[in-house]
């Protein structure tokens, strides 16, 4: 029997997780300098050329990860979203809609630390939440994003429940007075000494807690202080 010399050796499988390794790495090395550029010179002064010339790359090369400038500001803010979604998901059934939500948002903020400083360092991430506050076009577009989360959260509790979200108003209710309690925290942290991911995840445990006093008991009593 002859015995071949060994030709090159195939791409084994881990040649795709290389390259999609690189592809990652150049997708977070846009939004972390699309997100630097916005929030030290503003979102609307920063081109898509002063980005991709920064990155080394070319103008396609961004619209292959992107859609638009619009989509980049956004991108860290979608994967925390997510997580809170996939959280949800995950929640045990037999926790009610309050408790799943409250405890999904808890837990998904535990661990997005990490997940953020994969991407963009934590700082640079709570920087872009107060840009996209004080950018108008920005703001509108966090808002309907906003709009098109609580639709997604609402199906998710509806799915739990075992309920029909276009037939019964409890799953869009209940995911409306979290949400709201959801952007009072954010406006009350933007205001306070504490502008860290902890003190977030702290004033967002604390609201949420009261949020069934404050829609059931009276309110003749003063809270005590944080």
């Amino acid at each position: 029997m002859t015995v071949s010399a060994p030709g090159p050796s195939a791409p084994g499988p881990s040649a795709p997780g290389l390259r999609e390794r690189k592809k990652q790495r150049t997708r977070d090395a846009l939004v972390r300098v699309a997100l630097e550029l916005f929030t030290t010179q503003g979102y609307e002064r920063t081109t898509v050329d002063e980005i991709v010339e920064a990155v080394e790359v070319s103008q396609r090369t961004f619209f292959r990860y992107f859609a638009s400038k619009e989509e980049v500001a956004f991108a860290v803010q979608r994967m925390v979203e997510e997580k809170f979604v996939r959280a949800l998901t995950a929640r045990p059934p037999g926790e009610g809609p309050f408790d799943a939500m409250r405890n999904a948002v808890l837990a998904a903020w535990d661990g997005v630390g990490d997940a953020i400083d994969e991407v963009v360092p934590v700082d640079l991430y709570l920087r872009t939440f107060f840009m996209i506050e004080s950018t108008p076009a920005l703001l509108a577009v966090h808002l309907r994003r906003s709009s098109e989360l609580e639709e997604t959260i609402a199906r998710v509790v509806a799915r739990r429940e075992g309920l029909d979200v276009d037939a019964d108003p409890r799953p869009r209710i209940a995911v409306a007075a979290f949400s709201g309690v959801m952007r009072v925290t954010g406006q009350m942290w933007g205001k306070g000494p504490d502008r860290t991911l902890e003190g977030i995840r702290a004033l967002t445990e604390w609201y949420l807690d009261h949020l069934g006093p404050a829609l059931s008991l009276h309110w003749r009593e003063p809270l005590p202080r944080r």
